[in-house]
């Protein structure tokens, strides 16, 4: 019982460690110009309808999305599978697939209270 309560506590640090990560990741391949790898961190969805939006291969609808850089990391609060990762820049929402965190919105900007994010790439 104890092993279990002790495997249970590192759980929330290793969500929150690869949330971080895939978006630092992300955020690398956007720097670097390597869309086709940026496009690979998203979810399966929000790339869809980012290339059904823009109607164009998601390596090019991306780079026509003029993302911010988002900078250093500020803060990040994973609840179960979804994640929301702030940065000085920009803000990303994430989710846990089974082949890892995938951003599912960036270039997240937040809104006044009460009001949704607004985001330059987001799914359905």
């Amino acid at each position: 019982m104890l092993v279990l309560l002790l495997c249970g506590c590192g759980a929330p640090a290793a969500r929150e460690d690869g949330a971080v990560e895939a978006g630092r990741a992300f955020e690398a391949a956007l720097a670097s110009g390597d869309y086709a790898a940026a496009c690979r961190l998203l979810a399966p969805e929000s790339r869809g309808q980012l290339e059904q939006d823009e109607k164009r291969p998601c390596g090019q609808a991306l780079r026509a999305q003029g993302l911010p850089d988002g900078g250093d990391v500020r803060d990040v609060d994973v609840y179960g599978r979804q994640a929301l990762l702030r940065l000085v820049g920009e803000t990303l929402f994430l989710s846990q697939f089974d082949e890892g965190w995938k951003v599912t919105a960036a270039g997240c900007v937040e809104q006044p209270r009460d009001t949704p994010y607004q985001c330059a790439v987001k799914g359905a």
